[in-house]
């Protein structure tokens, strides 16, 4: 029998992919989004599938819709995007989880939320492990972000304990590839953009703070495997690529792939930036069988292929 699952945020970057693979597995698939930080154009050739439905609508408000599975990707994951409108931000990580939460209870669904390693914030531990309460500043600028997303995972425990509701909660580590938002301030876009365009690369700090790269096809089987566990597995699990680089070593290798005369020009690192961030992922390869497969040159190869096609 087809399963009909929901997907806040379904029209963005991950929510685009995530659509396109449930209905690849024969899922009948709604997509609701506000379009703040996501676009029809990345769901535009799903629309002719009589499987798959479109409904514009912002999580902070109540769905009343009959749904077998929910997936809550609804927020904007990057600081220019979420430093926007802080308190909305916050709004979509509370009460949109408190929304979805409601309407798993109601209709008896599995829920699945897309929480994030910003729930780390600037780690003392490394790599993280799921175990790891975080070092996060509750004032900051990235804290509506930070805080926000973190109060959804206490939510989504409570709603657990409370409620006896089926959770599944994953911890997002940097993604990449294509249908990223080109202008969302996140080191892959703004790297391959400069580079195109023969601007300078624009490194925060003195580019030796660390991230690590999961490519987006990884991560959305990931989100499936999670999503199909036995109820007992509720994460949070990590979810992202163990290979860690620094941003001179992203930058370099960018230049290297797009051929560009591209040079690096430094600026201040931002409040709150962390210093390094890379995945523990014991517990996802042991609960789900799930590792990365897609290595940062292929996966970067792809990427750049996609804004080497957006128009101009």
């Amino acid at each position: 029998m087809k399963s009909r699952i929901l997907v806040t945020g379904g029209a963005g970057f991950l929510g685009s992919h995530l659509c396109e693979r449930l209905l690849a597995e024969g899922n009948e698939v709604i997509c609701a989004d506000n379009y703040f930080t996501g676009s029809k154009e990345n769901v535009a050739h799903l629309l002719s599938n009589p499987y798959f439905e479109l409904i514009r609508h912002d999580v902070t408000f109540p769905l009343y819709i009959e749904v077998d599975q929910i997936y809550n990707l609804a927020c904007p994951a990057s600081p220019v995007h979420y430093q926007h409108d802080p308190v909305q931000t916050t709004k979509t990580s509370v009460h949109g989880a408190i929304n979805m939460l409601g309407l798993a209870k109601r209709v008896k669904a599995k829920i699945f939320q897309a929480s994030t390693s910003e729930v780390y914030g600037d780690p003392e531990v490394h790599p993280q492990p799921e175990e790891y309460w975080g070092r996060v500043n509750p004032i900051g600028i990235r804290s509506c972000y930070d805080e926000g997303k973190r109060c959804a995972e206490t939510l989504f425990f409570d709603y657990y304990r409370q409620h006896n509701l089926e959770i599944k909660v994953a911890r997002i580590f940097n993604t990449y590839g294509p249908r990223m938002h080109p202008n969302d301030g996140r080191v892959v876009s703004n790297f391959i953009v400069q580079a195109l365009k023969g601007q300078d690369i624009t490194i925060f700090g003195d580019g030796s703070q660390t991230r690590s790269f999961c490519y987006v096809d990884d991560l959305i089987e990931g989100f499936i495997r999670l999503m199909n566990t036995d109820p007992g597995v509720t994460g949070p699990v990590n979810l992202g690529n163990p290979g860690e680089f620094t941003m001179l070593e992203l930058a370099e290798k960018v230049i290297e792939l797009t051929g560009s005369s591209s040079k690096l020009t430094f600026m201040p690192l931002p409040q709150d930036d962390p210093k390094q961030r890379q995945p523990n992922i014991e517990l996802a390869k042991n609960k789900l069988g799930w590792e990365p497969k897609v290595n940062l040159e292929n996966g970067l190869k792809k990427t750049i292929e996609y804004f080497k096609n957006l128009p101009a």
